[in-house]
């Protein structure tokens, strides 16, 4: 399994995906910067996930509301209370750990349990000599204590002057964002329950351990869309949500047998209902969540406006006035990210050798084609290859590569995804034809330029 996650990181580095934040500096823990390719790729999810939301439904409206806050509001969402971890250290070499993990390692159960009992199943295995650090042995390990999440700032004000109630925070999740906005929503637009607000931002969690690359950082991604309901359609809603956001997975290239569902026993207490949608990942090993969807109540809206005082109610065309229902689907796009390199990664024989080639649905390849002259000497070949390439390039994403090895230019397209190659020749000066390769059967075909756009769009799709 580490060989498997040493090999994407490698990957990811070397090709232009990910790269270590501040990595000049020795790098910045759980922090990642995404590269040439690695943006264009992330964007492409992104807008697969926003053209499901807001193409293919019809009630559904985008948000981008701001990373901070007024402090009340997590007051009022429970995140200042309740948003934490149960930590454990070593006191030889300072290793932090999370308590829950460590006992879930021996087969405990202490998801969400309480400190009380985290800490007296600690007890017992402290006294079987079983408790110890993970790095350098120590049996020396600190009683459990609750370790916030939340990523404190001075925004405004000095750090020594504030106090819990006056400091604001980096979001940890974007969905706040959306609540508050319900009203302005509603207000400002003709949207009628039920509707959906989609928004895709950053989120911030001062997580005690982050590992496995890009699948747990303090700093990512999500894509949330929140559905305002009355209570009585949650079921049908519900049911519904859960086959849209399961078919969007296996239209972008996740099979069946990649994907489950996980259903939560233990709930939020305004909470009825909870599934996790879980991918299998080959590169870190077992079904881990990469959705979530969420029968949420009416409590998110009910805590904003008891602590806003502002009146969040809806009145419906019959007169009925009440409080909506949330059904939220939440997706970490940093693990959409890591998903779809974790299935798309191959390596094949060809002709005795290994090719590696990303087999990307080619609406989420970062470059659609990519553009060659046989050879880089013949200046007639270049510069009909340059007009090929000005002719895509305001069409889709592409790449002009004039250094004159064929062989190696398709192994380096192969390896980022791109769908299509196109290369320049002597019979293209003659009868204005290219040949297209396609990435996954390496067949080739020609085509003439005039059709060639049309070609590759038809494609694409």
């Amino acid at each position: 399994m580490e060989e498997n996650l040493d090999k994407i990181v490698s990957f990811c580095k070397r090709k232009g995906f990910v790269f270590q934040s501040s990595e000049i500096y020795g790098g910045f823990a759980a922090v990642y910067d995404y590269g040439p390719y690695g943006a264009l790729l992330k964007n492409n999810i992104r807008d697969a996930w926003l053209k499901q939301m807001l193409q293919s439904q019809n009630n559904i409206v985008v948000l981008d509301s701001a990373i901070f806050m007024h402090p009340l509001a997590w007051k009022a969402s429970g995140h200042l209370d309740n948003f934490d971890d149960p930590q454990i250290d070593c006191k030889k070499c300072k290793n932090r750990m999370r308590a829950d993990q460590v006992l879930e390692s021996f087969g405990i159960n202490a998801d969400k349990a309480p400190l009380d009992f985290i800490n007296s199943e600690l007890d017992k295995l402290r006294k079987a000599g079983k408790l110890k650090c993970p790095v350098c042995g120590s049996k020396d390990i600190t009683p459990a204590k609750r370790f916030s999440l939340m990523v404190k700032s001075n925004l405004g004000s000095p750090t020594e002057s504030l106090n819990d109630s006056e400091a604001v925070y980096l979001r940890p999740e974007t969905c706040g964002g959306i609540y508050l906005n319900y009203k302005n929503i509603l207000d400002s637009t003709r949207v009628k329950i039920p509707f959906g607000v989609a928004q895709v931002g950053k989120a911030f969690r001062n997580e005690i351990v982050a590992r496995q690359f890009i699948f747990r950082t303090r700093e990512f991604e999500q894509m949330e869309m929140q559905y305002f309901l009355h209570p009585s359609q949650m079921k049908e809603k519900y049911e519904e949500w859960r086959n849209i956001r399961y078919q969007w997975y296996l239209e972008y290239g996740i099979e069946e047998k990649d994907i489950q569902w996980h259903r939560h026993e233990k709930l939020a207490h305004y909470a009825s209902e909870a599934y996790d949608i879980e991918y299998d990942f080959k590169c870190i090993g077992g079904f881990k969540e990469v959705e979530g969807i969420h029968a949420r109540g009416n409590w998110d809206l009910s805590q904003h406006s008891k602590f806003s005082g502002a009146d969040l109610s809806y009145h419906d065309e019959n007169g009925e006035k009440f409080i909506p229902h949330i059904l939220e689907t939440s997706a970490g796009l940093n693990r959409f990210f890591l998903m779809f390199i974790d299935k798309a990664y191959t390596e094949e024989a060809v002709n005795g050798e290994t090719r590696v080639v990303l087999k990307l649905d080619p609406r989420l390849a970062p470059i659609k084609a990519a553009i060659f002259p046989l050879l880089k000497n013949k200046l007639q070949l270049k510069e009909k290859a340059q007009e090929v390439y000005n002719l895509l390039k305001l069409e889709m994403m592409c790449e002009y590569d004039d250094s004159g090895n064929i062989g190696k230019s398709y192994r380096r397209q192969d390896e980022i995804g791109t769908p299509y190659c196109i290369t320049i020749d002597f019979d293209t000066l003659e009868d204005n034809t290219v040949t297209v390769r396609d990435r996954d059967t390496m067949q080739q075909e020609r085509i003439k330029i005039d059709n060639l756009v049309s070609y590759l769009l038809k494609n694409l799709q």
